[in-house]
């Protein structure tokens, strides 16, 4: 096929004549389909492909170009010229064409324009190829940015679900080879994007993960863990909207170091950024702050912050138990009855939990202290409603 081609974007080339309606296709008919590409390499969105039989001059037939470039259509088995034209081109001009195209009765043949080739580059003025030069560099800068995009968002997925099933299994090496990856995973992504807060986080959470699982030398990963937790904090002050989800996030993962480390005060005020940056997470992040200092085996701090989440949701039944954990290391012993004497509330705590949650996974545990103090279970609690 012979090419030869005009200005790209509606500018004068050689005459053609207006373009005519399209004619009824004669019988036998073949087909034609084909993608028109631009100068910049991308999909040509709109226009119309036209087929001639005097070098454009006329169109015998007209086939509208759709918003991914495509075309497709029939006409009388022939020898033709296949123009371009966009929309705004005068229909005495055209844009591109390429010769010597020949329909055949019931094939169907592809023809593509790329006006990104060389021959048509060539022949387009000098300014016009200042300018695609520059939307090309451009375009070519958006492709390898959404590369790197497409990359991140893999490596995210990746330590969503590493995250998870070391969180699901009680395997110590399956749960360090977990948040190992998610560590390595994103020391490489914070230094390709060190400017984006998710990134992060879950390099925090990598961390974090990896301290849980050897405390006595948990030192330098908390510390670590605590600093990417800080960046997601800082990054978030500066950013125009900011993510309440990384946010809280990262405040959570600061309240947990801090809880772990005994630092009551630090890790209160976190967990309280946490859930004022996401209030849709709230209570999850609060009774996180409490299961954490009841891990921690901090009684005062487990208590306290286990009545603070249930001032967002008073159901949660797992904070009942964990009062009463609290609570019952305060209990003695009566000498004459030798069964325990529960301080104040810690009883209740207990009633609470087994209302809630009658066959949890605490519910044994719960049963047999009350029997103990020579408690009957009542079931005569009702949790209050969510605030």
């Amino acid at each position: 096929m012979k090419r030869t081609n005009s200005l790209w974007l509606g500018l004068l080339a050689f005459a053609a004549v207006p373009v005519l309606a399209q004619a009824p296709p004669a019988t036998p008919t073949g087909k034609i389909h084909g993608h028109v590409i631009n100068p910049t390499g991308a999909a040509q969105s709109g226009g119309t492909i036209s087929l001639s039989t005097d070098s454009g001059r006329t169109s015998k037939y007209t086939f509208n170009v759709d918003q991914t470039g495509a075309y497709a259509g029939e006409a009388a088995p022939g020898t033709y010229t296949v123009v371009f034209r966009q929309k705004d081109t005068p229909p005495d001009k055209m844009v591109d064409s390429i010769d010597n195209v020949k329909i055949e009765a019931g094939q169907d043949v592809n023809v593509d324009d790329d006006m990104s080739r060389q021959a048509f580059i060539d022949k387009l003025p000098e300014e016009q190829k200042k300018q695609l030069e520059e939307i090309r560099k451009h375009n070519s800068e958006a492709l390898k940015a959404n590369e790197v995009i497409k990359n991140l968002n893999a490596d995210l997925k990746t330590a969503t679900t590493d995250i998870h099933d070391a969180d699901a299994t009680k395997d110590k090496d399956a749960k360090k080879q977990k948040y190992t990856e998610v560590e390595s995973l994103m020391q490489k992504d914070t230094q390709v994007r060190p400017t984006e807060p998710v990134l992060w986080a879950y390099l925090g959470s990598g961390e974090t993960g990896l301290a849980n699982l050897d405390p006595a030398n948990s030192k330098d990963k908390y510390d670590q863990a605590e600093a990417a937790y800080k960046k997601v904090v800082e990054l978030s002050a500066n950013a125009k909207t900011p993510k309440p989800d990384i946010l809280g996030m990262a405040h959570a993962g600061l309240g947990e170091i801090y809880a772990r480390q005994g630092k009551v005060p630090e890790a209160n005020a976190e967990y309280a950024e946490a859930a004022k940056a996401d209030p849709t997470k709230a209570a999850m992040y609060l009774r996180n702050q409490a299961v954490i200092f009841f891990q921690a085996n901090n009684a005062q701090a487990q208590i306290a912050a286990a009545r603070e989440a249930l001032k967002v949701d008073p159901n949660q039944a797992v904070l009942y138990y964990i009062i009463g954990q609290g609570l019952v290391q305060n209990a003695t012993v009566d000498p004459k009855t030798n069964k325990i004497v529960l301080p104040p509330d810690c009883a209740e705590a207990y009633q609470k939990y087994l209302e809630l949650a009658p066959t949890g996974p605490y519910a044994a545990d719960a049963q047999g202290i009350l029997a103990q103090a020579g408690q009957k279970v009542s079931s005569s609690y009702k949790a209050g409603k969510s605030k």
